[in-house]
């Protein structure tokens, strides 16, 4: 089960997909499949067949942020939040080997594409909540268990 939590970010972010296939692609696309409906014979057209599989997966995209948009829950920064691991912070960690790792953690719909942030689900992310800087996280791997130590968090 995914987190509905989500960033501020990540919602705008999801929103201005949404805008921009509904009211930009889609119509654009649309056009081209009536343009090429238009010419007759749609067996062998080739615009017309991209274009038409192209309306699918916009609509298929729209009908799915939608519906996410409703169901996710915008958490905002709050002031309370200083000094310990929430969601929505940046945090640098480092392990007995002096190996660190920055990132965010951040809702499950906005990690795609990114390599700095980690899902709010992520054992990660788990064992760093509510942690403060210079304390230490267990965190569980397919390896056993690792321990990492907080360096620093951020919100911003």
């Amino acid at each position: 089960m995914k987190t509905n939590l989500i960033t501020r970010e990540g919602y705008n972010k999801l929103k201005n997909e949404l805008d921009f296939l509904w009211k930009e692609e889609r119509p654009e696309v649309t056009k081209k499949v009536t343009w090429a409906a238009s010419l007759g014979d749609r067996s062998e057209n080739a615009d017309y067949q991209y274009n038409k599989k192209r309306l699918r997966e916009i609509d298929r995209r729209v009908r799915y942020l939608r519906k996410r948009l409703e169901q996710v829950q915008v958490v905002d920064y709050s002031p309370q939040q200083d000094g310990k691991v929430f969601f929505g912070a940046w945090v640098e960690i480092e392990n007995e080997d002096g190996e660190t790792k920055s990132f965010r953690i951040v809702g499950p719909d906005e990690i795609y594409g990114r390599n700095d942030y980690i899902s709010i689900d992520s054992p990660m992310a788990r064992a760093l909540l509510k942690k403060e800087v210079d304390e230490e996280a267990e965190v569980m791997t397919p390896q056993g268990k690792k321990l990492w130590f907080v360096n620093s968090i951020k919100y911003n």
